[in-house]
């Protein structure tokens, strides 16, 4: 119900309900009292009777004894009298009657003087108890109407009110009362969806700040370890330790080699740093997945030619046209390729296939290595993760590779997925959507 249709209907109560009381209880009490009283001409004939008794009795009119006598009698006929002095002072009869419309009067006259004035009224007062019953009505209205207003709109603002300054104090445990306004009950189900949506909001807080002392930490051993080990070879070479020309050869390579390793760890660290923070905008044009996937393994083919890798090609001829990032795309099937040269024994075969479906393209990449662990299935796709021994550091890298690729398959409303293949090795699938 709306707010204003509420307070409308509040208004007409307070104003109606009172008014119907009164007309209820004086129909009900007019009823009654006609039922019980005498009829017309009987109590006509009754006043008569009663007007030439008190005519007779004149001089008793002030008599104590005498007026309970004719109260008496008055009473059991039904009918009520006064009777007042000359000077309008009342001799008998009581007050209740004042500023009321006499049904007769009869001016009563002794010996060329008025003796006094006999007025007659008629018995009930349902005029009174039905105006008791309009205000204690209208009492119980506002009661009940202020009932509602406080229960469906005082409170719930008041409980709003306190959740607000909880929420400025970070306290989101609370609960709003329910309410029948529509406006209430909208606002309630907006704080409700607030609520909800910071609780997401400091969860993913309080997980995003875990991951990222997990991975300044990694990061810091990660890099520790190459420079430790170009820092001894490059001190080895200062004092003169690699004395001949075939000693210094190999401490140059080494320092290379953890030169190499050094570029590879910041390039993967800038990429990460890039997707996860910067929220890079994917530049959209239409490409030619096909020619993607040669270019990158042409890349490629010196690495796996020095651990004499065969990489099998399974690339129709025509074209796959795609809309996305050439350069992230081709960042992403550098790391799916790399991952499997490094994982692949010399002498083994990786495979690439890519075939397109109705409504995307997609590309497999299987090797011939050990394949994931249940455990690496798991985790494989976590940033700074590295499986058992033939996953460390002596294979490279800084464990995100894989994350890499499946944000910039994210990116491109795609998917990146591993497994292990039936025959061995690991099978890295991905996919993205057609133009």
């Amino acid at each position: 119900m709306r707010i204003r249709k509420f307070m409308v209907i509040g208004v007409l109560f307070i104003v109606i309900f009172p008014w119907f009381v009164y007309f209820f209880v004086h129909m009900l009490d007019t009823h009654l009292f006609r039922s019980m009283a005498p009829t017309q001409s009987q109590q006509q004939t009754a006043m008569t009777q009663m007007t030439h008794l008190m005519i007779q009795h004149e001089q008793k009119w002030t008599d104590p004894s005498w007026q309970h006598q004719l109260q008496t009698e008055l009473a059991a006929k039904g009918i009520n009298a006064v009777i007042l002095s000359p000077s309008n002072q009342v001799i008998f009869g009581d007050n209740h009657h004042h500023g009321w419309m006499p049904s007769q009067q009869m001016l009563v006259v002794q010996n060329g003087q008025i003796a006094g004035t006999i007025q007659w009224y008629a018995a009930g007062h349902g005029d009174t108890i039905a105006a008791i019953a309009a205000v204690v009505a209208l009492v119980l209205g506002i009661t009940l109407v202020g009932f509602q207003i406080r229960r469906n709109v005082i409170r719930p603002l008041e409980a709003m009110s306190r959740a607000a300054r909880q929420i400025a104090e970070g306290d989101l445990d609370f609960a709003l009362p329910v309410s029948r306004v529509t406006e209430i009950t909208q606002v309630r189900t907006a704080f409700q969806v607030m609520v909800k949506g910071l609780r997401a909001a400091f969860d993913q807080q309080a997980k995003l700040e875990e991951e990222r002392r997990f991975f300044i930490g990694a990061i810091a051993h990660d890099l520790r370890t190459p420079l430790f080990s170009l820092r001894g070879y490059l001190d080895g070479l200062a004092q003169g330790i690699a004395a001949t020309p075939a000693k210094i050869a190999k401490y140059v390579a080494v320092c290379k080699e953890k030169a190499n390793h050094l570029d590879r760890l910041v390039s993967d660290l800038f990429a990460f740093t890039k997707l996860e923070y910067m929220e890079q905008t994917v530049h959209r044009d239409r490409l030619h997945m096909a020619k993607v996937v040669k270019r990158v393994a042409e890349s490629l083919q010196p690495l796996a030619d020095a651990k004499d890798i065969q990489l099998h090609l399974t690339v129709p001829d025509k074209d796959f046209l795609v809309t996305g990032d050439a350069h992230l795309l081709e960042r992403a099937l550098t790391n799916l390729l790399d991952n499997a040269l490094r994982h692949t024994p010399q002498g083994g075969d990786i495979f690439v296939q890519l075939r397109q479906d109705p409504d995307k393209t997609m590309l497999t990449v299987r090797d011939t290595g050990p394949g994931f662990s249940d455990e690496e299935l798991a985790h494989v796709f976590e940033p700074m993760y590295r499986g058992d021994a033939s996953r460390n550091l002596a294979t490279g890298g800084a464990g995100l590779g894989l994350t890499i690729a499946k944000r910039i398959f994210k990116s491109h409303q795609g998917e990146l997925l591993a497994a292990n293949h039936a025959d061995g090795g690991a099978v890295l699938t991905c996919w993205i959507a057609n133009e």
